[in-house]
């Protein structure tokens, strides 16, 4: 019943917010600062009410780690297709989002993640791929933070992380901006260990403290991405245990 109603609520929620598409259109004309956060509230709304109906229960911590006056580079683990509503549910910010090229051919989707400052990324084409590195690297100067899946996939093993590719990172390092290590623990549960079921689930989710890139030097901007990833399979042991005992 939870897989089948969260499916219908996504068609309804994208037919019905056609208005509000057209409506975020003109407001963009004229007032693009409001239609970036009007848009954040309905996405993030929607976001929210999909989780309500597979009753997820996210339990937070270390969100007073988020750094409140400056943009930064979100990195996860990712482990499942829910990961980008358990995340965007819960950023305080103006946020884009590193996404897989194909987000942008699913009909009135690609517009609500496209009006976030959602970036679709090609690694197959090393040029598009550079042009959209140098794209976060203005948001996040512009005060728009970037979340990233450093993993480049979804990791379907039992480890608690993939290898990090190193590209990303350079939206942090460039842009002189924090990077945020952030560990989602349960994720897998709500679809991917029962599929095609939708399952009540309890996930964590922890923001670990901020890397400050503009204070590291070269040879420590180099293995940035080894930091991060330190922290977050760190984190996730730690928390696989708060998991199964919850």
């Amino acid at each position: 019943m939870r897989t089948f109603l969260a499916f219908l609520y996504l068609v309804l929620y994208l037919i019905l917010t056609i208005p509000l598409m057209i409506a975020e259109w003109i407001i963009g004309k004229f007032n693009p600062d409001l239609k970036d956060r009007s848009s954040l509230a309905i996405v993030q709304w929607g976001f929210r009410c999909i989780l309500w109906i597979c009753g997820t229960k996210i339990t937070t911590i270390g969100k007073e780690n988020i750094p409140k006056d400056q943009a930064v580079l979100y990195v996860a683990n990712h482990r499942s297709i829910f990961d980008i509503v358990l995340c965007y549910s819960q950023v305080p910010g103006l946020t884009g989002f590193l996404a897989k090229k194909e987000l942008k051919k699913v009909p009135l989707l690609n517009f609500w993640i496209a009006n976030v400052h959602t970036l679709f990324l090609d690694r197959q084409n090393i040029k598009e791929g550079m042009k959209t590195i140098l794209t976060a690297i203005d948001l996040c100067k512009n005060g728009i933070s970037i979340f990233v899946f450093p993993e480049g996939t979804r990791n379907k093993t039992e480890d608690p992380l993939l290898p990090f590719h190193d590209g990303s990172f350079k939206i942090a390092t460039k842009a002189g901006c924090p990077i945020l290590p952030v560990t989602i623990n349960h994720s897998r549960e709500i679809f991917e260990n029962q599929f095609p079921w939708v399952k009540k689930t309890h996930v964590i989710i922890e923001y670990g403290k901020p890397i400050p890139t503009a204070e590291l030097s070269n040879e420590e901007k180099r293995s940035v991405s080894k930091m991060a990833a330190d922290v977050i399979a760190e984190t996730y042991v730690k928390n696989e245990q708060l998991v199964i005992n919850a």
